[in-house]
């Protein structure tokens, strides 16, 4: 069981290294262009969260 979970975490860490630096070249406007559709994202699921809460709270 301790070297299954062992190769998993291995594996998971081989993925991680191949994949750590972008294959394509951005330039400043997409990266910015990409941060606010990231905090936009960001913000529809605080709203759903709290709609949720909210939903539940009311009973």
């Amino acid at each position: 069981m301790k070297r299954a979970i062992s190769d998993l975490f291995a594996t998971i860490q081989a993925i991680n290294k191949k994949y750590a630096t972008p294959a394509l070249k951005t330039n400043k406007p997409t990266k910015i262009a990409l941060l606010f559709l990231r905090i936009y994202l960001l913000l529809l699921v605080g709203l759903l969260f709290f709609k949720l809460f909210m939903t539940i709270k009311q009973g």
